[in-house]
């Protein structure tokens, strides 16, 4: 049997990427998820949320829990990671406030990160 554990980063990096989008505080956020502002306290240091909690963060999101599921059985470091574009695209054709124009745009600044983080650095082996 395959063991999970929820990703608690990416949790948080998801609730704060969102937070930010928003303009809010941590206690504004939690206070318009329905949460307590110690639950988003607790993630962002590293600690699992109860299982009420996790459902309603993943719920506010409007993403999937698995989203935020690892295998815990598995050599994470032998898995190939999907595609960061690959993953992406369908997520962004889904959202009805962006046009192919900018969708477009957003795929190009994504794929020129993506190099500029994979490219050698000088001075490195």
């Amino acid at each position: 049997m395959t063991k999970a554990k929820i990703d608690v980063r990416g949790l948080h990096a998801a609730l704060d990427a969102e937070r930010q989008a928003r303009g809010l505080s941590w206690r504004s956020l939690a206070k318009e998820i329905g949460v307590s502002p110690s639950l988003l306290s607790r993630i962002g240091n590293d600690l699992r949320p109860d299982a009420d909690g996790f459902a309603t963060l993943v719920r506010w999101l409007n993403m999937p829990a698995e989203k935020f599921m690892v295998d815990t059985d598995t050599d994470r470091s032998a898995q190939r990671e999907p595609d960061l574009m690959t993953e992406l695209a369908p997520l962004l054709r889904a959202r009805q406030d962006l046009d192919a124009p900018t969708i477009a745009y957003i795929e190009e600044v994504v794929r020129a990160a993506v190099r500029h983080a994979q490219a050698p650095r000088e001075g490195t082996a």
